[in-house]
């Protein structure tokens, strides 16, 4: 019998295939109850606190419904509604935060942040995003795969773009943990980090997960399940990389010929938000800079039959209440 009570979520490195599976389990078992109507608000009383130094659409909103879902409060902390870092020291922040809380989500920066909120509070702490990695959405993802295609072990994954940071690192321990073929699809400036690399090489041995790192797109792209990708340029970074970026990533683009390599079963995949099109602000910024209307995805692939984005999405709020469900005492 798995139980994660007390246990805090920073990245999937720290869970066992058979806990994600639980995870899974639950959180497929939370929709189903949530379709029907059926209340899980079972944590009356409870609170949680969530810090976001970096905003967020889907993270926010997936833990706030899912903390009213389960019957809880909870405190959202924007950029300027916290002083952690600044006036106040991470671990000084932690223990204040942790004797009023029965969880706290963090979505920053740097993964030491949150494992030093983990060390000091004393209840659960939820990695909402750092620079290193993004479990929540590795859940989310998992979940929408499995309910796609029926299951996992054996399935293939490509990841096209920027492969050293968040999305590309979880990507790949995800895969390896859960038996599936990861691919990092781009130029070889934006392979995963080595050591991750290897420490995912060798959750693989176990599993039965292969890992690939390629230049080559027909290569990297032919026959797969999933084709993922992510922006080109994360939240934080400076507008001087674009040109950079784009110059290298280009070849990357998920686009008609990428999906059409991959077979007619696959599935496009994104984390969002996705600049497919010219109605955001940065869209325009970059049309109007480097003349492109579309960057790491088209919106042709974007809007087709094989993306399963706004199920992938819907996803995070399924998944996420299954992580404070499970790890909440």
């Amino acid at each position: 019998m798995v139980s994660l009570k007390g246990r805090s979520f920073l990245t999937l490195k720290d869970f066992t295939p058979e806990e994600i599976t639980y995870l899974l389990d639950l959180a497929a078992e939370l929709k189903e109850k949530k379709k029907k109507g059926i209340p899980v608000d079972d944590f009356r009383g409870k609170n949680v606190a969530l810090i976001f130094e970096k905003t967020s659409t889907r993270t926010r909103c997936s833990f706030e419904v899912a903390a009213h879902d389960l019957g809880m409060g909870c405190t959202y902390l924007d950029p300027s509604g916290s002083q952690i870092g600044k006036k106040e020291s991470i671990a000084d922040t932690a223990r204040v935060l942790g004797s009023m809380f029965e969880g706290i989500e963090y979505r920053g920066f740097e993964q030491s942040i949150v494992e030093e909120l983990d060390k000091y509070a004393n209840v659960p702490v939820w990695n909402g995003l750092t620079n290193e990695y993004h479990p929540t959405q590795m859940l989310a993802d998992l979940l929408t795969i499995r309910e796609h295609f029926g299951d996992l072990k054996g399935r293939k994954l490509t990841y096209m773009g920027d492969a050293r940071y968040n999305m590309g690192n979880s990507l790949m321990i995800a895969c390896a943990k859960m038996g599936m073929h990861f691919t990092a699809c781009t130029n070889k400036e934006y392979f995963p980090d080595e050591a991750l690399v290897k420490q995912c090489e060798e959750y693989a041995s176990q599993t039965g997960a292969t890992i690939r790192l390629t230049e080559d797109v027909e290569e990297g792209t032919k026959d797969v399940d999933v084709i993922y990708t992510d922006v080109w340029v994360s939240m934080g970074e400076p507008d001087e990389v674009w040109a950079k970026r784009i110059e290298k990533l280009s070849p990357y683009q998920v686009n008609k010929a990428v999906m059409e390599n991959a077979g007619e079963g696959a599935v496009f995949m994104h984390c969002l938000p996705a600049y497919h099109d010219l109605k955001t602000k940065v869209g325009q910024e970059v049309y109007e800079k480097f003349g492109l209307s579309e960057l790491e995805v088209t919106d042709e692939v974007f809007e087709s039959e094989q993306s399963i984005v706004f199920a992938e999405a819907e996803n995070r709020m399924h998944t996420i209440k299954a992580v404070m469900a499970a790890t909440i005492q």
